[in-house]
């Protein structure tokens, strides 16, 4: 980022790009949500909180067009930065690689009471999936913070997340099954396999051997991946499992899916 041997001059070139006040980047370097997260320290000194802090707790599929948020009594403001004017307390605040940001399960509250559930669950789940917290220790927060609005909001979200997600496709799937009503699925199944190599599901109902996985662009891109997800699939049907399968283009057509596999479910003796 910022070299003091560096001269003015060339940080207005086409060599460098400015993320932030007196930070710069190498214009050949694409900016992630953790690199945006430390040029907003390096700018203003102030705890990452939010999307900046779930980006430095490790958390996954972050869009690094996202603001940097920070936390800081100051309004005044930077574009493509957010500055909260609350702060988290003390023990909400722990240092990781060197920068101050708030603890997983603070990350989590601020997540959860800020954004609508739509938003929050996913970012959530890959939060939960990195740092291995769960709802349980979020939801202290909401009583050592009562006047702090999104309660109800962070209630629904926390109710709804699962760290066993591993990516955004795979959450809003889940989600698309929950509220259409069918039992909650239980996510990542394992299945013997060979010692120390199970076979994992995306998410399913072990007690009526229906599961539904998210095939994204590498089940069919990848001739590797493809061969083994035919011989994969067999060992499932082997297994007595039905298994829905499910693409991209197929998560924008929720009602169809629900319909298949309220089907499917129904089918193996699900009451619904």
């Amino acid at each position: 980022m910022l070299d003091a041997r560096i001269t003015p001059g060339a940080l207005r070139g086409p060599n460098y790009q400015r993320l932030y006040r007196g930070v710069y980047l190498s214009a050949e370097v694409t900016p992630t949500a953790a690199i945006r997260a430390r040029a907003a320290w390096l700018s203003t000194g102030a705890t990452l909180v939010c999307v900046s802090a779930a980006a430095m707790h490790g958390t996954k599929w972050l869009n690094a067009d996202w603001p940097a948020q920070i936390s800081r009594r100051s309004h005044r403001n930077q574009p493509g930065l957010i500055a909260y004017s609350w702060l988290p307390l003390p023990q909400e605040v722990m240092t990781v690689d060197g920068l101050p940001v708030t603890t997983a399960a603070r990350t989590a509250f601020d997540l959860g009471r800020l954004l609508p559930a739509e938003r929050s669950v996913a970012l959530l789940d890959a939060l939960m999936n990195a740092t291995g917290i769960t709802p349980a220790e979020v939801l202290p927060l909401l009583d050592r913070h009562p006047r702090l609005r999104g309660r109800r909001r962070l209630r629904t979200a926390l109710a709804l997340c699962d760290p066993g997600a591993e990516s955004p496709p795979e959450t809003r799937l889940r989600l698309t099954l929950c509220t259409a009503g069918l039992p909650v699925p239980q996510t990542q199944i394992e299945l013997p396999y060979q010692p120390g190599a199970p076979i994992r599901l995306d998410l399913g109902w072990p007690q009526w051997r229906v599961a539904v996985e998210y095939d994204g662009a590498q089940h069919w891109d990848d001739p590797r991946q493809r061969a083994w997800d035919i011989e994969r699939a067999e060992l499932i049907e082997a297994a007595g499992w039905t298994v829905i399968r499910v693409s991209a283009a197929m998560l924008e057509r929720p009602n169809e899916i629900v319909k298949r596999v309220r089907d499917k479910l129904r089918a193996a003796g699900c009451p619904i």
